[in-house]
């Protein structure tokens, strides 16, 4: 066998590459080829002409004694561990690890009954204990590989959404430390606007502990609702007035049209808006105005936060939906508002986008689906 390997590898390697071509989503690639059946064939060729000069320490070196080597990889097994690895990089399945291997036992036995040669039991020894030996390494490697990188995908979506969580807790309990202030400062009852804001934060903590709570158990229930913009516009903005007021910034609400509806969850959406309105108010320049208007045409209503921050980069609009970033030197947030933002909004059928106005601003638009409130309710 071992000078037919010589003698035959090019034609061995050709019916390899023809057979994974056969296969679906695959092709023999130099990628593929570089730790897979060239140099496997070249690995068993070098193992069989050990045996034949009576070099046994030489040959288990190459490819491993039969069962394999718990401690350490043979020359074989470390190409093959390489060669799964490559494969899970290259987006394929552990089953094509194994008809890799498997390909070349089929293309030997084949060419060998075509060339009506013959090899002796020993050598058939040898050619399974390599392709065992190196079928077991490149799935363990694939295995653990695949194994390890789902563990890490699941690390990042777990810390992911522990950072949204904290940065909506943080922007409830700032509100709700912001309302409390004003309290104390003015005298104002508790049953007012002021406590109302108050008592939106709160309930809007107990909400995020609910809803993550619901996520742990079983994964949360969304609820979704039509609601009344014009109420839903008045919550944001009183929260909002507080902020305004600690930065000191202007703030100006236009008047909503009644009987106009949005339907999600209401709190979510209210989250989503309040971090709009966070943001304008921490990128407005000194002395400017940060509005809130509502547009509504017959199929969809726009809730538009204009800010005076002087414009953005170019560029840079989408990238400030990705999470972790930040425009400033400003490093008191996480960079999740806008994020955090989008995904509540896409989550209800609607969208979030930015429009630049060079020199003077931007305006963040939600763009929602209409629905008539008061016909929902007189028909609920």
């Amino acid at each position: 066998m071992h000078q037919f390997l010589i003698h035959n590898r090019d034609e061995l390697i050709a019916r390899c590459t023809r057979k994974v071509a056969q296969r679906p989503r695959r092709s023999a690639t130099a990628a593929q080829l570089e730790h897979g059946i060239p140099l496997f064939l070249d690995q068993l060729t070098r193992t069989l002409g050990a045996e034949e000069d009576g070099l046994a320490a030489e040959s288990i070196r190459i490819s491993g004694a039969a069962g394999g080597d718990a401690l350490s990889l043979s020359e074989i097994g470390v190409s093959a561990a390489a060669h799964g690895k490559e494969l899970l990089e290259l987006g394929f399945s552990v089953d094509q690890v194994v008809h890799d291997y498997g390909d070349l036992c089929q293309s030997i036995m084949d060419l060998a009954f075509e060339r009506e040669t013959a090899f002796p039991t020993e050598e058939f020894r040898t050619l399974n204990r390599c392709l065992d030996n190196a079928i077991a390494d490149a799935v363990t490697e694939f295995s653990r590989r695949r194994e390890t990188g789902l563990i890490t995908e699941q690390q990042a979506a777990a810390n992911e959404r522990l950072a949204f969580f904290v940065h909506e807790l943080r922007n409830a309990l700032g509100t709700a430390t912001l309302a409390v202030g004003a309290l104390e400062l003015s005298n104002m009852p508790i049953s007012g606007a002021t406590g109302a804001v108050l008592k939106r934060s709160l309930r809007a903590l107990t909400g995020l502990v609910e809803r993550s709570l619901d996520d742990v158990r079983r994964g949360a229930l969304v609820e979704h609702e039509v609601f009344d913009v014009a109420a839903f516009i008045e919550d944001a903005s009183s929260a909002a007035q507080l902020v305004a007021g600690s930065l000191r910034c202007k703030f100006e609400v236009a008047p909503v049209e009644p009987a106009l509806g949005m339907r999600g969850d209401r709190e979510l959406l209210l989250a989503a808006l309040s971090n709009l309105l966070h943001n304008a108010f921490k990128f407005t320049h000194a002395d400017t105005v940060v509005t809130l208007r509502v547009f509504a045409s017959t199929r969809h209503i726009q809730i538009d936060v204009s800010d005076h921050c002087g414009g953005l980069p170019k560029g840079s609009a989408e990238e400030m939906f990705m999470p972790f970033r930040q425009r400033s030197s400003d490093r008191s947030g996480l960079g999740l508002g806008l994020t955090i933002a989008r995904q509540s909004i896409e989550t209800d059928s609607g969208t979030l986008s930015v429009r630049d106005i060079p020199g003077v601003g931007c305006v963040f638009s939600i763009r929602m689906p209409r629905h008539a409130f008061l016909q929902q309710r007189a028909s609920g």
